[in-house]
């Protein structure tokens, strides 16, 4: 029999939830069978899938050494170079700015070196977080960015705010996210745009369709001209919701595509600005975020924004298209 203690880093989620984390091997029918014959209790009672964790809890694990260790998945810390740089930091809270080529998270192609890994390298270094002393949880962002968009990603550094951050996110008028990007054409103007969007998994790309279709999702996006030439416009972009591709999508199937987009944009303007300023990925940047409300133990971000300066590389586009 194995006993564990609840902490304030495992607090606040239901049972069947924590178990999948720290028994991550197991399948979830199994675990749901081991809550109902009682070979798993709380404060030794049985109680049910959906109860909430509160910290100071004991679960007792009534399995052997050998089965629960097989169920575990070793956590290690990667040794990766660190290459984000910082915006903002607390004991809660990390906005860090992303370089466009980077992952934020692992897929088949990178396990190692992406964002999360170097966060918790970073963490790790400095005694802020230690896998061996956590039975869950890992430090974790709540917003995404594509491998080759740079700029502002959040951040939980505990499993307190991790939720906190979670549920601001998924309000969407709490945590607003902005973007410059600078698209083929003359965009004039302040304008909301609305739609569905489904992604082909194969290909990894994206339609945009105007009215409901099977499975597609809705889409919500905000842009706001800043300066034109005539040719092309500079916009900052608000997105209400955070899909595949969204910006890119959208936007070009209005007839404005991203330059430097090789999924969505225009092959001939491309090649005109690899050849000239070697950019290689779409001009897309995380430029902004603005707490605008906040909650709970997070209430002092509220009211408060954040910015991440253009890449090099970008800025200098800006500066030779628009003066």
């Amino acid at each position: 029999m194995r006993e564990l203690c609840i902490g304030k880093n495992e607090k606040n989620q239901r049972i069947d939830k924590f178990l999948r984390k720290y028994l991550s091997k197991a399948s979830l029918s199994f675990i749901y069978k081991m809550i109902r014959k009682k070979n798993i209790k709380v404060n030794g009672k049985k109680v049910n899938s959906d109860y909430i964790l509160k910290e100071g809890d004991s679960i007792q694990l009534y399995l052997s050494e050998n089965t629960i260790e097989g169920f575990i998945e070793k956590k290690d810390i990667k040794e990766v170079k660190r290459n984000f740089e910082i915006i903002y930091e607390d004991k809660n809270v990390l906005l860090v700015e992303k370089p466009p080529g980077l992952l934020v998270h692992e897929d088949i192609n990178e396990d190692k070196n992406t964002l999360i890994n170097q966060v918790i390298k970073y963490l790790y270094d400095k005694k802020e977080y230690n896998p061996q002393e956590e039975k869950t949880f890992v430090p974790a962002s709540v917003n995404r960015l594509d491998r080759n968009t740079g700029g502002i990603v959040i951040i939980g550094k505990n499993n307190q705010a991790l939720q906190i951050l979670n549920e601001m996110i998924r309000k969407k008028d709490y945590i607003r996210k902005y973007y410059l990007t600078i698209v083929r054409g003359n965009l004039q103007g302040y304008k909301e745009l609305k739609g569905y969007l489904l992604k082909d998994e194969k290909t990894n790309k994206v339609k945009v369709f105007k009215k409901k279709v099977p499975k597609a999702k809705e889409i919500h996006t905000i842009y706001r001209s800043i300066k034109t030439n005539g040719h092309y416009t500079l916009i900052e972009v608000e997105i209400i919701t955070g899909r595949t591709h969204q910006i890119r999508a959208h936007l070009a199937s209005m007839g404005y595509p991203l330059i430097g987009d090789c999924k969505y944009g225009n092959i001939k303007e491309n090649r005109i600005f690899k050849d000239k300023f070697d950019l290689k990925h779409q001009f897309l940047h995380a430029y902004k975020i603005y707490f605008e409300k906040s909650i709970d133990s997070l209430k002092y971000l509220e009211g408060k924004s954040y910015f991440s300066s253009l890449p090099k590389k970008l800025e200098k586009i800006k500066i030779a298209l628009f003066t």
